[in-house]
């Protein structure tokens, strides 16, 4: 009996984490900020989106969060490297790519907050681990554990303009490893997003309806391998404010991640994501009196599949290597009704193509005294296939245009270095140069677009763009809860794709057909570059029950231009505020909780040719919980308290578009 005892105690004991191999030491040479739990479950909103701009110089296309912009605006990017409709930081889900395969914005209303651990924020290029398309940055989603969740949880909250939130979550044992369910639902009748004295009676509140589920499982192979499975789903409902502006995103991720942590550490992941996109546009009339249907983009379908292997062998206590290998593909393709004559379509389109990339990497760090060293580097091979853009004319099927464009490959090597010198207990010193890569999306390539009375027409001879960045950077820890960081970046944006002005209606041109005299006709190319220099400070104090965090970035961003592009020349990207700051003050005293977050973004250009200005934009948001009985709270929650104008957009003819208006809600949290 006791050597039965002896041999049992001498079994490895069977722990799942859910979670990839661990961070690698290197980390510490690069700029990286951890938001955790208790923050994302704690945001006013409820929005995923939001709690990311805590962290000053991130940001969106537009400031409106998916409750209320066009979902193609939600391209996330770093470092005031331009706002793009496709995101220009990498943005990954427990390892799983998520921009969207045809066009690169992100989908947020599928990302509960309430089933996340913790984001990780690597602001800065050329990290190769998790694929290309790191250019400006990276953020690492991690789904939560049980350890983190609730057997049983949920809420519900009601609030302004007849909005409704709800959650529920479940997790529990599944033998040695463990599952989790969760589902959320939100929808509301939404606020009119022209301001005041600028509506018409074609203008009305822009309602929305979201919702997603999520089933997860994580079982044990062996004692130090674990296999994780992963299903996402989604569906989103919005209108822009008119008739005619409808729109609706449909998605489903699937995932499957072998983990090994033994003396050989290993990573094995597949995936496949589906996506669906629609959305009506509108011509609005003089006066604001009537809309229009002018385009009607009913379906885009999209797939993507990829698969990735990561090894890190046993080198030395000190050395700490990652080597492996990845592949993505991307298909999709919209299809439209436009030219409406008599409120009904005239021509059809259709436009799409295929994008692949199969690379591998290397990682390694090294540890010696206080000195931590970084060196990575990846090698792609692109390819960009099937390209095409057709247009018929619905009564006859007369061919109007019928466009099949050449296939392109390439080579892209990119890498990272960088260094972390521990100069005592309480400040750290780094330093980190990058390279990264993006390859465009097949929105950018193929498709042609309206937004009011102006057109964009794509360019399928777009290049990767290039990045190259180097920071400095130090962090300071004076005392126990106490941590202040400083970096100084400088990155150089080779090949940025915009939308570049070439003429004002009237007139018929390439790629578009017919602008009025009231819109602008653009076109997607390659610019020179965009310089991209700045400070980003970030500090966080604990002292016992209260906390606080705060984020400043200021960025001078600047592009350079020549050709068809050569009146953007030293002005500012579009989009690019030059200040952007956040603050935190939140008491967490047990089970009760409150918080008040500010921010601030300062003015940016709506266009490329800085001609029209959204105003700075300072919000104040605040959330507070009260615990009722051992499983139950009362939540009391509001975004923009002051009622700011927070302008999102404006049109050639200066119709003004606000973000989000006060909003508050009041629900009930329960959990045990």
């Amino acid at each position: 009996m006791l050597l039965y005892l002896l041999l049992q105690s001498a079994e490895p004991a069977i722990v799942v984490t859910g979670r990839g191999l661990a961070e690698a030491p290197g980390d510490a040479a690069y700029d990286i900020v951890t938001i955790n739990r208790d923050r994302l479950t704690s945001s006013a909103s409820g929005r995923l989106e939001d709690v990311l701009r805590d962290m000053a110089g991130l940001q969106q296309f537009r400031r409106s969060d998916a409750r209320s912009a066009n979902p193609t605006s939600q391209g996330v990017t770093l470092r005031g490297l331009g706002g793009n409709a496709a995101s220009r930081a990498l943005l990954i889900l427990d390892g799983v790519p998520q921009a969207d395969p045809f066009g690169g914005w992100v989908a947020f209303p599928a990302y509960a907050p309430e089933r996340l651990g913790q984001v990780r924020v690597t602001r800065g290029g050329g990290s190769g681990l998790f694929g290309p398309g790191a250019l400006a940055g990276t953020i690492e989603l991690s789904s939560a554990t049980p350890g983190e969740l609730p057997r049983l949880g949920g809420g519900i909250a009601y609030g302004s303009r007849e909005s409704l939130d709800a959650d529920i979550i479940g997790s529990g044992r599944l033998g040695a490893g463990f599952a989790v369910l969760s589902a959320d639902y939100a929808r509301g009748s939404g606020f009119n997003p022209i301001i005041r004295s600028q509506r018409g009676p074609a203008d009305r509140p822009a309602d929305y309806e979201q919702g997603s589920v999520s089933a997860r499982a994580v079982v044990p192979i062996a004692a130090d391998t674990e296999l994780q499975a992963n299903l996402l789903a989604f569906a989103d409902r919005r209108e822009r404010g008119t008739r005619f502006t409808d729109n609706g995103s449909d998605g489903a991720d699937a995932s499957l991640r072998l983990v090994g942590r033994g003396r050989w550490g290993f990573s094995a992941l597949a995936y496949i994501q589906t996506r669906s996109f629609r959305s009506e546009f509108a011509s609005i009339s003089a006066g604001r009196e009537t809309a229009t249907q002018t385009l009607d983009q009913y379906n885009t379908p999209a797939t993507g599949l990829g698969a990735r292997v990561e090894i890190a062998p046993p080198i030395g206590a000190d050395i700490d290597l990652r080597i492996g290998s990845d592949w993505r593909r991307t298909s999709g393709r919209t299809e439209e009704l436009f030219t409406f004559v008599n409120a009904a379509p005239t021509r059809q389109r259709l436009a799409g193509g295929v994008t692949g990339t199969i690379g591998a990497f290397a990682d390694l760090s090294w540890r010696t005294g206080d000195l931590v060293l970084s060196v990575g580097g990846r090698v792609d091979r692109w390819a960009i296939r099937d390209g095409l853009l057709r247009e018929t004319t619905l009564g006859s099927g007369a061919v109007l245009t019928d466009s099949r464009f050449a296939d392109r490959s390439g080579w892209e090597p990119t890498g990272r270095a960088g260094l972390a010198w521990r100069a005592n207990d309480a400040l750290t010193l780094r330093a980190a140069a990058y390279a990264g890569w993006r390859l465009p999306t097949l929105n950018e390539l193929y498709r042609p677009f309206r937004v009011g009375a102006d057109a964009t027409a794509p360019n399928a001879g777009l290049l990767p763009e290039r990045l190259h960045g180097a920071e400095l950077g130090a962090e300071f820890r004076p005392a126990q809860g106490v941590r202040l960081a400083a970096t100084l970046f400088d990155n150089r944006l080779d090949n940025a794709i915009a939308n570049v002005t070439v003429a004002r209606g009237p007139g018929t041109f390439p790629g578009v057909g017919f602008v009025s005299g009231a819109g602008f006709y653009r076109v997607r190319h390659n610019l020179d570059r965009v310089r991209a220099r700045g400070v980003e400070l970030d500090g966080a104090v604990q002292m016992g029950v209260w906390g606080l965090t705060a984020s400043y970035a200021y960025t001078d961003s600047r592009i350079r231009a020549s050709g068809q592009a050569a009146s953007l020349d030293s002005l500012r990207p579009a989009q690019t505020p030059r200040h952007t700051a956040s603050a935190t003050l939140s008491w967490l005293p047990g089970r009760a909780r409150a918080s008040v977050t500010m921010r601030y973004v300062s003015g940016q250009f709506e266009d490329d040719q800085n001609s029209r200005t959204l105003e700075d934009a300072p919000t104040i948001d605040a959330a507070l919980a009260l615990p009722i009985s051992t499983s139950l709270s009362l939540e009391a929650r509001g975004v923009n308290l002051a009622d700011a104008r927070v302008e999102a957009a404006i049109s050639g003819d200066g119709v003004i578009e606000r973000a989000s208006p006060r909003t508050l809600w009041l629900g009930l949290r329960f959990g045990r």
